[in-house]
């Protein structure tokens, strides 16, 4: 479960896992006293309960906490603490893609970030239909879904209820892209086509959510 509060993310590692102490910041237990000023870099807790990670989250949400890059929780119980942190959550869901053509990635710039194409997918609508919708109404394109990527979660607020939008998201191949244009509705102001190079030098303008997204995409690519 790749989740995102205040574009910082939130990693969840069964105890069982390997875990390289030198990859992180901070390392604390759960006993130990910390304040929201400590958390600076990447930080590892060890043993979170239902009662640490409730606290966590609060903090994230409330401080802003700017100096941390990520936060891994370590637990011997971590379907349930999946399951606690949903339940602090509305839940909704939303599907978007990573298309492709003659080896560049589309890319959208809306309200001052470079991003994905994506939405929310209506009642009762298959995800890979609401994910292939939403690409095609954004950017004006025709697409076809050739694979899967990871999904994300990321965390907002919307009149007063906190809200856990589950984003699926696919690789898509551009079939058609005549008519290409940005959909105005949706604040989008540009859709360009772009090198994996040009992408990895506008990507410290995304949310951290579509960073991990597109690094993953690139990294599978390397390897094929």
């Amino acid at each position: 479960m790749n989740v995102f509060i205040n574009d910082i993310p939130l990693i969840i590692k069964k105890s069982s896992e390997k875990i390289f102490k030198h990859k992180y910041d901070l390392v604390l237990g759960k006993d130990d006293q910390f304040t929201s000023k400590d958390l600076v870099g990447d930080v590892l807790i060890r043993d979170v309960d239902s009662v640490l990670i409730d606290r966590l989250v609060r903090l994230m949400e409330v401080k802003k906490l700017k100096k941390l890059e990520s936060l891994t929780l370590v637990t011997d119980k971590k379907k349930k603490l999946i399951e606690h942190l949903k339940d602090q959550f509305k839940i909704i869901k939303a599907a978007g893609g990573l298309v492709v053509k003659d080896g560049k990635i589309l890319m959208i710039y809306r309200m001052g970030m470079w991003d994905l194409p994506k939405g929310k997918i209506k009642k009762s609508e298959e995800t890979t239909l609401g994910a292939l919708r939403e690409v095609e109404e954004e950017c004006n394109i025709k697409v076809a879904i050739t694979g899967e990527l990871p999904n994300t979660w990321h965390s907002y607020a919307y009149k007063g209820n906190k809200i856990l939008k589950k984003t699926s998201w696919f690789t898509m191949q551009c079939l058609d892209d005549t008519y290409m244009k940005p959909q105005a509705e949706e604040f989008i102001e540009e859709v360009r086509f772009m090198t994996p190079d040009e992408v990895l030098e506008v990507l410290p303008e995304s949310y951290t959510s579509i960073q991990f997204v597109v690094r993953d995409y690139l990294k599978a690519m390397k390897k094929g």
